[in-house]
């Protein structure tokens, strides 16, 4: 594939379209990934609990408090990308086993090559659809699937409706949990839609975001945490609130308002997630 930098950034065409890998100037050995000009993954290859993006360090929030620290779990990743999150699971939970399922066979290979990630036997990474990787895998055999999808900065249509979710369910062990990056911005049909379709499969949830971006004042990234059993919400409140950019937990009544009524997303009708505005990128770090 045509490969070639541009001062330290290593820029190549992969299969969904032209990756950047960029050095982070503030950050020796950090690099952003971007897909199409959208980032999509922040990797410090010395610290791998070191968390750039505000989702991110949510997603990571909720591993963190869904099981004793330090436990090993169960993962399967869909969507790869540079895989920040299998590498924090593997430095925060030692032993863990954790499957990545990414559709780009070209962008792997790329990371693999400029970015490695460390060897270790339980952390397989393999080239498939993330639903495709759903249906082949066995009733109850993950802690956490954790969903993080784009596609041209959308999220595919086949990943966003309730077969989807139902398929999810069934490789999720009984306490286990569907961690998913949605990203909307206003009037957040898309974000209301998919709380119906997942809490009509996994009921107990909440949802963690920039108060903004839940109020429907801009485009942005919330995190969907459900299960069947309760989510740590007061905890998961704590470290939202404590972070870098304090968000907001929504939960029981106020989710409910949130989802207001949406109608949950069936294969027949999905459609992929809401476009971000243009030049939305343009102006973020």
């Amino acid at each position: 594939m045509g490969r070639r930098r541009r001062a330290d950034r290593v820029i190549e065409q992969v299969d969904t379209g032209q990756a950047e890998l960029v050095p982070d100037p503030a950050r020796a050995g950090s690099w952003t990934l971007l897909l199409g000009g959208a980032p999509q993954s922040h990797v410090d290859l010395a610290d791998p609990t070191h968390l750039e993006f505000e989702y991110v360090r949510r997603l990571a929030a909720a591993i963190d408090l869904i099981a004793p620290a330090g436990a090993p779990l169960r993962v399967l990743h869909l969507g790869g990308g540079a895989l920040t999150l299998p590498r924090y699971v593997t430095a925060t939970r030692p032993g863990s086993s954790q499957r990545v399922s990414e559709v780009d066979g070209a962008l792997v290979e790329l990371v693999r090559r400029v970015l490695p990630w460390p060897t270790d036997p339980r952390l397989r990474v393999r080239v498939a659809d993330a639903r495709a990787t759903l249906t082949a895998s066995r009733d109850g055999s993950y802690d956490v699937v954790v969903a993080d999808v784009f596609a041209g900065a959308r999220t595919p249509a086949h990943l966003t409706s309730v077969e989807y979710v139902a398929e999810v369910a069934r490789v999720l062990r009984p306490d286990g949990w569907y961690l998913a990056n949605i990203a909307d911005g206003p009037p957040l049909r898309h974000a209301r839609a998919q709380v119906a379709t997942v809490r009509s499969v996994l009921p107990r949830a909440c949802v963690v975001g920039d108060a903004a971006v839940l109020r429907g004042r801009r485009y942005g990234n919330l995190v969907l945490v459900a299960g069947r059993v309760e989510p740590p919400v007061p905890e998961l409140t704590r470290r939202a609130a404590g972070d870098w950019f304090p968000g907001r937990v929504l939960a029981g009544d106020e989710l409910e308002r949130f989802a207001g009524g949406a109608p949950v997303v069936h294969d027949a009708d999905a459609t992929a997630s809401t476009p971000p505005p243009p030049g939305i990128f343009s102006v973020r770090r």
